[in-house]
């Protein structure tokens, strides 16, 4: 679900005015926006990409908000900063994050216009003992002058299973927080079998 300029910007005042934001967000860095109920409490949270400030080199950060219930208030509960590729100023790069109905959170960042490897990842990220963690991890990839060089990887990463190319794959199950996600860790999946 996309979120008006006016309501988000609304929103970002509110947040700035609060204890727990750091800084206030400006609006023109709000990449992308889903609103969902992550901690399936009937309330509907926010959940946010917001590209780095100007002149840094960081990837786009990921804050998540909940309602608290009470207020019907929305309350910062996870920043992940420097943690989702994406160029916005070339088409077929740009990030995305959006709601399941399983009231997960999808995060998705790709490749599809620059050299011929090109890819795409997505993160499934769960509320999970009162905080986010990555539940889920696909990379799927194809090289544009070998159309048979391809990877297509499908991990749950709570349990370690998945698949590699339709074969299964088993590592040890983790609980890795958002904030401390590395795209690393899926990728040694996806590479090492």
């Amino acid at each position: 679900m996309k979120i008006s300029l006016a309501v988000m910007t609304a929103f970002i005042g509110f947040c700035a005015s609060t204890a727990q934001a750091a800084e206030a967000i400006d609006p023109d860095r709000i990449v992308f926006a889903a609103t969902g109920d992550w901690d399936k409490d009937g309330s509907m949270d926010l959940a946010m990409l917001v590209a780095a400030a100007e002149g840094s080199d960081e990837d786009h950060a990921v804050y998540i908000y909940l309602n608290d219930g009470d207020t019907e208030r929305l309350k910062l509960k996870t920043v992940a900063t420097n943690k989702i590729w994406g160029d916005l100023t070339m088409a077929g790069r740009a990030p995305s994050i959006a709601a399941l109905p399983n009231g997960s959170i999808l995060i998705t960042s790709h490749n599809d216009a620059v050299g011929r490897d090109r890819w795409e990842q997505k993160l499934t990220v769960a509320y999970r003992n009162f905080d986010f963690v990555v539940a889920g991890y696909t990379y799927t990839s194809y090289d544009t002058l070998d159309p048979d060089n391809t990877t297509n990887c499908d991990f749950n990463v709570l349990t370690g299973k998945g698949k590699l190319n339709d074969k299964p794959v088993a590592v040890a199950g983790k609980m890795i927080f958002l904030k401390d996600w590395n795209d690393e860790t899926g990728q040694k999946v996806c590479q090492e079998q």
